[in-house]
């Protein structure tokens, strides 16, 4: 089983990406905002400030992350990379978002019928 972690910057595809992941089995997944280490560094470090505040009001465009958790087989990670591939038009455009995946040697929590078996 693999962790995959998708940190996607091209938000407007996250609800066709997980309605693809559903058709691939993917079963479950969670999704969180982040922020980039550029845009924090960009923003001046006071994303808890006062001044932080107003630049998000200012500047309403500046954009969020969504990350994407999901345990999978080892079996479908290659399904799951094409639909990030077809859904995103490939994560080597710039500002589109990374994708990863980490050994999972274990998964406690999830019940058969939610998830693939291990």
């Amino acid at each position: 089983m693999q962790l995959l972690v998708l940190v996607l910057n091209k938000t407007e595809c996250l609800e066709e990406l997980l309605e693809r992941f559903v058709e691939i089995n993917v079963k479950g997944a969670t999704i969180i905002e982040s922020t980039g280490m550029a845009r924090a560094l960009h923003d001046g470090g006071s994303t808890g400030s006062i001044l932080g505040s107003l630049r998000s009001l200012i500047d309403p465009e500046r954009q969020q992350s969504k990350t994407v958790f999901c345990v999978v087989k080892d079996e479908i990670v290659d399904d799951v990379r094409a639909v990030v591939d077809e859904v995103t038009g490939g994560l080597d455009h710039p500002d589109t978002g990374i994708l990863f995946s980490v050994p999972t040697v274990f998964v406690d929590g999830i019940h058969p019928g939610r998830t693939a078996e291990k």
